[in-house]
């Protein structure tokens, strides 16, 4: 009767362990997919800017060097890699788009341009895309790390060697509340 109970208290044992494990090998992959999420929005508008600077060009022809910055953000945002360096790389990305796009400003031709238009919608598309996959990549990274860190869960977790999973997060000088002037 003994060995009975020792064996079903085992299986029981044994049966927690793999179902753990694999909760937690769901959730790091839900955290790889989340990232992964991201980086197809960021190439997507990776792949848009070329045609956006491209458009602007014919009409602003003696604004070199805006090009120029957002050629290299372009590049940096290309090769980050990890959430922090992608983060800080896409940021740079967009205070260069700002500066495009205050550009544009200058040319009322280039604004009714149906290219230019439709580059700019895509782009705003893109935008909402990648902000989407940002909060969704870090609720799951939360909920990854909550299994991570909480017991018993951690227990198992340290055994297998997962490691707590880094959010995407936004520079402290993205934190600033933007001033309005009139």
């Amino acid at each position: 009767m003994v060995g009975i109970i020792i064996g079903i208290v085992a299986g029981l044992v044994v049966l927690f362990l793999i179902g753990t494990y694999n909760i937690l090998v769901r959730s790091r992959n839900r955290v790889r997919n989340g990232w992964h999420q991201i980086d197809v929005q960021l190439k997507r508008r990776i792949d848009l800017i070329p045609n956006l600077v491209e458009t602007v060009k014919g009409y602003a022809v003696h604004e070199r060097e805006i090009f120029e910055n957002v050629a290299e953000a372009r590049s940096r945002a290309i090769n980050a890699s990890g959430p922090a360096e992608a983060a800080k790389a896409n940021n740079q990305l967009t205070e260069t788009l700002k500066s495009l796009f205050a550009v544009v400003e200058n040319y009322p031709d280039l604004k009714a341009n149906e290219n230019f238009l439709r580059l700019q919608e895509e782009l705003a598309h893109t935008e909402n895309n990648i902000a989407f996959a940002r909060q969704f990549y870090n609720d799951v990274v939360m909920d990854y790390n909550n299994r991570v860190e909480m017991f018993p869960s951690n227990i198992i977790a340290r055994v297998f060697g997962f490691q707590v999973a880094e959010f995407y997060t936004v520079p402290e000088t993205e934190r600033e509340t933007p001033r309005v002037k009139f």
